[in-house]
């Protein structure tokens, strides 16, 4: 029998009963509408995660102290600080892969403006701080190598802490006191958003870690060490002559581990989209649970109908229909019944996701293959529950099917 025709016959079935076809598909419907849904999300807060790892700056590595490994038990990063500003200096010097070299000393303090005070983060950096976050001012500039050299008391606010300090002015040129320090504001940065964690990263205000070190922290460590490469292919190889650079400044042996990490942005973001990923398949799993109880359901009906039809089996079979031409027309009439369900549940799923992006505020995006999976798992779930019924009915003996009431 020629495709066309089985495909036209498990129609008219559908159709002949359409009300029990529509109870039948809504396990499969709602199954990879969940499917959909759930991937959605989950891909949109993956492109989201990955976007805000982006704004982190361009090619970006990070060095701060602690060793993964001390004496053969792990320490962790950042369990005891070793990296100073000579360690950032010699990078700066003999580091030939690299485009840029900032050291971070961190705080956190009040600022006070003239109308309020504001709780953040204060950053010590230099100028290459900017180029290595590709991150620019909004208004006014950020301070000079002669600003860092002199350790003047210049301060860019973050666009959070210029909002809150001078809400509806421009604070280019006006002082503030960063912990009771008096500091004049020199420019403000343009906004960046949250980051991967969900900090606002324009809660921060930044000046001249010589200023950092001398006026508010006094000490001579620094939280972490910022660098920067060409391009993104220079990564690896720049990771290596840090490590050697670094290994030297500390007089570390053959054999004796780091006691500094390294870590690149594009590792950050391998590990904060792999979490995402594994937990978008995870709920994805769960929803096609729905899709294996709509099969069960298709099943069912499968039966039923072959016990209805069981007369119209054995005049088939009485005028020449072979058995395979019988299993093959109602395996054609569950993966049809099945794939209609798969495509009215994508219609749903898609309408879904964007009900809960319009409402939630969420990004959600659907990958192809996540469309291309879910309507073959639907086409596999009426073949797999389709199979028995189609079987009995291609076995059944066409005397005792004609004699049937």
């Amino acid at each position: 029998m020629k495709k066309q025709t089985l495909v036209r016959i498990a129609g008219q079935s559908i159709l002949k009963n359409k009300m029990r076809t529509l109870l039948t598909m809504l396990g499969i419907v709602i199954g990879v509408g969940a499917v959909i849904v759930m991937v959605a999300v989950g891909h949109g807060a993956q492109s989201t995660i990955e976007a805000q790892i982006g704004n982190l700056g361009t090619n970006l590595i990070m060095v701060t102290p602690g060793a993964t490994q001390q004496g053969g038990v792990s320490q962790g990063a950042q369990t005891f600080n070793r990296l100073t500003v000579d360690d950032a200096e010699k990078l700066q010097r003999e580091a030939t892969l690299v485009s840029g070299i900032s050291p971070v000393v961190m705080s956190r303090g009040q600022v006070i403006g003239p109308e309020g005070n504001w709780r953040t983060q204060i950053q010590g950096v230099s100028t290459g701080y900017t180029t290595i976050r590709s991150w620019e001012t909004s208004s006014g500039a950020f301070f000079s190598d002669a600003d860092v050299a002199a350790k003047r008391k210049v301060v860019v606010l973050g666009a959070t802490v210029a909002q809150n300090l001078f809400p509806g002015q421009d604070p280019v040129g006006q002082q503030v006191q960063v912990r009771s320090v008096p500091m004049t504001v020199v420019g403000v940065m343009a906004s960046k958003g949250q980051s991967a964690s969900g900090n606002d990263m324009d809660d921060v205000v930044l000046l001249p870690y010589t200023t950092m070190q001398a006026r508010l922290s006094g000490g001579m460590f620094i939280g972490q060490i910022l660098a920067s490469t060409a391009s993104a292919s220079e990564i690896p190889a720049a990771q290596d002559e840090i490590r050697a650079i670094m290994r030297e400044s500390h007089r570390q042996g053959d054999g004796e581990p780091d006691d500094f990490t390294i870590r690149n942005q594009n590792e950050l973001a391998a590990a904060a989209t792999s979490t995402t990923a594994v937990m978008t398949w995870l709920l994805a799993a769960i929803a096609s649970v729905s899709l294996v109880v709509g099969g069960i359901g298709i099943m069912n009906i499968m039966l039923v109908s072959v016990t209805e039809r069981t007369r119209e089996i054995g005049i088939r079979m009485a005028i020449g229909a072979r058995g395979g031409d019988v299993l093959l027309q109602f395996l054609v009439e569950s993966v049809v019944m099945s794939l209609l369900g798969g495509v009215i549940g994508l219609m749903v799923g898609f309408g879904g996701a964007a009900l809960l992006g319009h409402l939630t505020g969420w990004s959600t995006s659907t990958p192809p293959q996540a469309v291309a999976i879910a309507v073959g798992f639907s086409a596999a779930v009426g073949m797999f529950f389709g199979f028995y019924p189609a079987r009995k009915a291609a076995a059944l003996n066409p005397i005792e099917a004609l004699r049937y009431e």
